[in-house]
């Protein structure tokens, strides 16, 4: 997807929400569609939106930084993206870096014409790959992992287009689910493991792709099924529909933290509501920690159905004890850790005549750096509370992602460098527990974790990375002549 290296996210207390991909074909004012779309996958990615769009004879282009809104939203820029084909890109940083020459749909003209390409994951070999390309010749227009795809189509020898996309996907690890456009159509597919989300719906005679079911919903697409792990899905002008499988079936490792916190709450995910899980998930914490106290207080707004579902369990009352505004910025936004901590009691006022004299629990989805949880506790504190118990509707984030989800790298992950107990200590609690990785599954729907081959991609948690990270195994490789010293300095 693109782009900001995973390792140097220095002002996040939340895991950024990856990107989000929508595209139509076969609609009038397919780029309109597109942006309805968008907005609703909004939540997936706030730095910057794209659309390009296909008339039959020319691509056309509108990418901008900000949200959709700021750049979707008049006819004016809607009627610069003419054709009855579109697609759509919202996107964090995770490989690449910001700006505007990284903001997706990438496009460009190839031998056979137009590509236009729309991702949503992340390359854990792209550098390794371009290192090659560049020794080979190739001139990078920008730093985003996803422009290396284009370069590895435009130099395969095969002879159709179809042939040289898979040709190129073969030669990637990591993460992907893609929405490509050419002059004969649009293409969808997914990584093999289908660690990344996608979906297929129909608007009349149109298809639609997406991230999540959420956006069908919002323009009045019919959800017909999950994009499979492994599946390329091609359709041309005339409606025609063709699966292909070039990878084979291996077991599936969708990601698990799109139910906990990354997709939206009405959306649908591996069959399952999202908001339907997240409850199970607080029940499970009911069941698996208890606290005795007055009330259940979420952490808007990613901690209200773990905490629904944590008061229904346990029988203690839910309540609002935080007001959010909902016109402040994201807190991982802010550049310097004074003004995130301020931005965090701008966006987050305690309800005083709630909380005061009362034993609370605290429901949120994940902690990742500890600070925001640090200034939460002490918010209710501040506010009276007479006892803070802390629950978190995850199990602890100890490693980082590699997969497109911008997480800090693992020194800065406050479970990484910390027990429980001592977690609980820093952010000043009463007590603090996490969900149990196996409670986790069985929210999802799951016996139990299968341990030799896990159900969810999960390496947030449990550091077992389903494929290999060559750009990370070779950034962290030493050179042989040191490797040599170091050897011979252990014989001696």
């Amino acid at each position: 997807m693109g782009v900001g290296h995973p390792f140097l996210d220095t002002d996040g207390d939340k895991l950024r929400e990856e990107c989000g991909v929508f595209g139509v074909i076969g609609a009038r004012d397919a780029a309109a569609v597109t942006a309805l779309g968008l907005h609703a996958l909004q939540h997936r990615g706030q730095e910057a939106a794209g659309i390009t769009s296909f008339d039959g004879n020319e691509f056309y282009s509108r990418r901008g930084t900000g949200h959709v809104a700021e750049n979707f939203s008049t006819g004016e820029a809607l009627a610069q993206l003419p054709g009855e084909m579109a697609a759509g890109h919202v996107r964090y940083s995770t490989t690449g870096g910001a700006g505007l020459r990284n903001v997706q749909p990438l496009y460009a003209d190839l031998a056979s014409g137009g590509f236009a390409i729309a991702h949503n994951g992340n390359i854990s070999n792209a550098m390794h790959l371009r290192a090659d390309l560049v020794r080979k010749g190739a001139i990078f227009q920008s730093t985003s992992d996803t422009e290396v795809i284009i370069h590895l189509v435009a130099t395969s020898r095969y002879p159709t287009m179809l042939d040289r996309f898979v040709d190129a996907l073969r030669l990637v690890e990591g993460a992907y689910s893609l929405i490509v456009m050419t002059n004969n159509g649009m293409a969808a597919c997914r990584d093999p493991l289908g660690i990344r989300p996608l979906v297929m719906g129909k608007m009349g005679d149109a298809t639609v792709f997406a991230s999540e079911t959420v956006a069908l919903d919002i323009v009045g697409a019919k959800f017909e099924r999950e994009v499979e792990p492994g599946e390329l899905i091609e359709v041309d002008f005339d409606g025609s529909v063709r699966s292909h499988r070039p990878f084979g079936k291996p077991a599936s490792r969708p990601c698990i933290f799109e139910h906990v916190y990354f997709s939206r709450p009405d959306s649908i995910s591996g069959g399952r509501s999202v908001y339907s899980v997240r409850k199970a998930i607080g029940q499970q914490l009911a069941i698996e920690s208890p606290a005795d106290a007055d009330i259940v207080i979420p952490v808007p707004d990613s901690g209200v159905p773990a905490a629904i579902g944590y008061a229904q369990e346990s029988g203690v009352p839910f309540e609002l004890g935080i007001i959010r505004s909902h016109y402040v910025g994201r807190t991982f936004i802010q550049p310097s850790d004074g003004q995130r901590h301020s931005s965090v009691a701008r966006k987050h006022n305690a309800n005083r005549a709630l909380v005061e004299g009362k034993r609370i629990i605290l429901i949120d989805d994940s902690i990742v750096r500890g600070t925001t949880s640090l200034k939460i506790v002490q918010m209710m504190r501040d506010a009276g509370a007479s006892e803070v118990h802390m629950r978190i509707a995850s199990p602890p984030t100890m490693h980082s992602c590699f997969y497109g989800v911008d997480t800090p790298e693992r020194s800065k992950l406050l479970a990484a460098r910390m027990d429980t107990e001592a977690m609980r200590s820093f952010i000043q609690a009463d007590s603090l527990a996490f969900v149990s990785i196996d409670g986790l599954y069985r929210a999802v729907g799951e016996s139990e974790r299968k341990a030799k081959c896990p159900q969810y991609c999960d390496a947030c948690f449990s550091g077992e990375y389903p494929t290999s990270l060559t750009d990370l195994a070779e950034r962290e490789t030493p050179q042989l002549p040191l490797l040599g010293k170091k050897l011979d300095e252990k014989a001696a």
